[in-house]
């Protein structure tokens, strides 16, 4: 009992709720990347391996550019205008480079699925355990070192205050102050949303996923439409890159994403690629990896810990496989009818 209560003294409050925004984030951007593979009728394994590489290259990209252009002067030195400068360049140059390096790695899983025909859970795989290595190999290259990005000064994404709600007890605790990646998460589920069902764009991306030879029947180019499908999903996971490596922590790690990638995608089959529904069940995930992280301040055993995040992901993979299973008898019952 005096366990359960203290749980619940450390859950009950703002910081915990603000917490799971927080984790949420990358989670978020990766169910995203996985929606817009869905819709098109492709399953993209290669979110975890999209975001990790977004994440290295906007850390090497942020680190790179701002060191050119302070022009090799330690920031220490100096002027302070030039160091703000260089700091804004950075950043900017970070999320560009992070975001094109997903969409790239989606690009590079479109052509061996879509141009080559090859197996897309296989490719999918493939790419992962490509980017696990090469990213090490080339922060070697970068940095001269194999597990953190520690020598590269990286730029990061802006924290925001809202005005009004920051002046508001609890709610201002939970929901201002958030880094600018995490309120950008939530705008993109609204924009999914607009590109699947309120563009003639997202309109064959969902034909295309239901019927890709009806689609074609009517004049849809369905490689094409495919293409620009994992292009988008790879954006998305480019945004869940850089806001790994580049908002609330500012370096690359070896293999920090930790298996978000897979959690995301766990967060859209929950929610049926549908970006609300897949939007909640993200924020769910992001809670049991938050309850993980207040949990390692109890005398509990940090294996059992770390697996929580996990065995939240097989449970609802479990409810999703249970879901589709009804649906399916649901519907041959109506057939037989």
């Amino acid at each position: 009992m005096e366990l359960i209560s203290q749980i619940l003294d450390l859950l009950l409050t703002p910081a915990f709720a603000a917490t799971v925004l927080r984790i949420t984030t990358p989670i978020l951007f990766a169910a995203l990347g996985g929606i817009m593979a869905r819709r098109c009728g492709i399953m993209n394994l290669a979110l975890e391996g999209s975001m990790l590489t977004a994440a290295l290259f906007a850390v090497v990209a942020s680190a790179l550019t701002k060191k050119a252009v302070l022009g090799g002067v330690s920031a220490a030195l100096a002027d302070p205008a030039l160091v703000s400068k260089a700091t804004t360049i950075g950043m900017i140059a970070g999320f560009v480079a992070g975001t094109l390096a997903g969409v790239l790695m989606a690009l590079f899983l479109a052509y061996m699925a879509v141009g080559l025909r090859a197996d897309a859970y296989l490719a999918g795989l493939a790419i992962n355990t490509m980017a696990s290595g090469g990213t090490v190999f080339i922060l070697y290259l970068a940095a001269g070192e194999k597990g953190v990005s520690s020598s590269l000064d990286s730029g990061a994404m802006p924290f925001i205050d809202l005005p009004i709600i920051k002046d508001i007890p609890v709610l201002g605790e939970i929901f201002s102050g958030q880094n600018m990646m995490t309120y950008f998460a939530w705008l993109c589920v609204i924009l999914v949303y607009v590109i699947l069902f309120k563009t003639a764009t997202g309109l064959r991306i969902r034909a295309v996923g239901e019927n890709p030879h009806a689609a074609e029947s009517v004049g849809v180019n369905v490689k094409k439409v495919q293409y620009i499908a994992l292009a988008l999903s790879g954006l998305f996971c480019g945004f869940g890159g850089v806001s790994l490596s580049m908002s609330y922590v500012q370096f690359f790690s070896r293999g920090m994403t930790a298996g978000k990638g897979f959690i995301g995608m766990s967060a859209m089959n929950l929610g049926n690629a549908s970006p609300v529904a897949t939007a909640i069940a993200a924020l769910l995930f992001g809670f049991f990896d938050a309850l993980a992280n207040v949990m390692q301040t109890l005398s509990i055993p940090v294996q059992f810990v770390q697996a929580i995040p996990y065995v939240a992901t097989l449970v609802g993979l479990v409810v999703f496989a249970i879901q589709s299973e009804n649906k399916v008898k649901k519907l041959k019952a109506k057939q037989a009818k």
